[in-house]
């Protein structure tokens, strides 16, 4: 609301100081001049005075130099007078832009490569014609200026995870610079972010040393956990002999579902234990 006050105060401001000076006695001469001369060859200057625009163009007429009236023209018919007004359509249709891929030492000086994409509108086309010489050209030299600026501040991590917050950022710097000349930045956004190969081979890596570390501790959870319930389970048998048996029986059991040739005789400790004593 604050930038868009701005640019309707400024753009008043032009059309005052273009009406305050008028046209002067010479201007009102040549104006009426061509307005005679313009009704006396009427049928032939008809094809010069009537003009059309498209829906999504509009007219800003100058006459003697000065903007004519304090809205552009448009859509459809107008009238100028062919001596004295010329008029310079402006598009009001979304534009589109790649920045050229931007070389920037981040805060934790890494040097990255890095592009995006810049959409805009002229919503004043007063203030595009009038306040600026090339409104598009100005806005894509003024975006690669504000990418290098907004990711000049920020390190390698936040602009690998925070893109959304980046191009936000930037979005708001550009609608902010390019206000006073018409022009609505609608949305920003990075495209790509090229790193040299010796920090991508260190940060590959980092993460499978990383992972590594992760899959051994997680490993070795596991082993405590297995013996923990070993260790339970032994207690159980401990206290129930004839359980040994049924788990002698279920080992059986497993191994001949498996279709080989081991053959298991359980012997039980009990015995070897009596020999052992007579020796």
């Amino acid at each position: 609301m604050v930038s868009q006050g701005k640019v309707q105060i400024s753009t008043e401001q032009i059309l005052e100081d273009k009406s305050s000076g008028s046209l002067g006695c010479c201007g009102w001469l040549l104006f009426g001049i061509s307005l005679i001369v313009t009704l006396f060859l009427f049928p032939i200057t008809i094809f010069m005075c009537v003009k059309i625009v498209k829906e999504y163009e509009r007219a800003v007429i100058f006459r003697l130099g000065r903007i004519a009236d304090k809205k552009p023209k448009g859509p459809g018919i107008f009238f100028v007078l062919p001596c004295t007004d010329t008029f310079v359509k402006v598009d009001l249709r979304t534009v589109s832009f790649d920045i050229p891929p931007q070389e920037i030492l981040t805060k934790d000086s890494v040097t990255v490569s890095v592009d995006g994409v810049v959409y805009f509108r002229v919503y004043c086309p007063i203030s595009a014609v009038a306040n600026v010489s090339n409104a598009h050209s100005s806005t894509r030299l003024l975006a690669q200026t504000t990418l290098r600026n907004v990711l000049g501040t920020k390190n390698l991590a936040d602009l690998l995870s925070d893109r959304e917050g980046i191009s936000h950022s930037m979005q708001e710097s550009l609608d902010e610079a390019t206000d006073p000349w018409g022009i609505k930045v609608e949305r920003v956004e990075i495209k790509d972010v090229k790193l040299p190969h010796q920090l991508q081979r260190a940060m590959a890596a980092e993460a499978e040393a990383s992972r590594e570390a992760r899959a051994k501790v997680i490993a070795a959870e596991g082993e405590m956990n297995a013996s923990r319930a070993l260790k339970e389970a032994s207690l159980v048998i401990s206290e129930s002999p004839s359980g040994l048996q049924l788990r002698y029986l279920q080992t059986l059991t497993a191994t001949a579902a498996e279709k080989n040739s081991t053959i298991i005789f359980p012997l039980p400790i009990d015995m070897v234990s009596h020999f052992m004593h007579r020796k």
